[in-house]
């Protein structure tokens, strides 16, 4: 299966807003007692989490997964830490990339992928004010050449081909 593809959870897409993304990892996520159950039934909201690099461990910072209804006393904090889990050399690579400056690690997706929760982490460099406005010229210009085509096909007479 390839990376970012399953079951999509919760989607980050204010940071494809907000930042510029330059490569992506998978990444699994360690999870305690009633937390799988929270995000397997979609109560969970990655809008302002960010991934760390703390003493050589990737870690998911800002992550709310609900407390589970039917957990009573087996909840866990719904903002606590969770530890992303990457093979050595990716967090070697990240080391290095987030040590320059202006990248940051954004997740970008919460899905699951053959039983397991994974995220999907972007190494991402923030976009200016101008670098947004352009992109949503972009899109908008897009959008009016679909809207146009579209017309284009509704008007067309069938009976004219034949």
């Amino acid at each position: 299966m390839p990376k970012g593809a399953g079951k999509v959870v919760a989607q980050n897409k204010k940071a494809y807003h907000d930042y510029t993304i330059e490569e992506t990892y998978e990444a699994g996520i360690v999870l305690q007692g009633t937390e799988i159950k929270s995000i397997r039934n979609g109560k969970v909201n990655l809008k302002d989490s960010y991934a760390r690099m703390i003493n050589g461990e990737l870690f998911l910072i800002g992550m709310h997964v609900s407390p589970y209804e039917q957990g009573n006393r087996y909840n866990h904090d719904p903002l606590r830490t969770r530890k992303l889990l990457l093979h050595r050399k990716e967090i070697n690579k990240l080391i290095g990339e987030t040590k320059e400056s202006g990248y940051a690690l954004v997740p970008l997706k919460l899905y699951m992928k053959n039983g397991y929760a994974k995220v999907l982490v972007g190494l991402a460099r923030g976009k200016k004010k101008y670098d947004k406005r352009e992109d949503l010229k972009k899109k908008e210009a897009k959008r009016e050449v679909e809207r146009a085509f579209r017309e284009r096909q509704k008007n067309v007479n069938p009976k004219a081909y034949n």
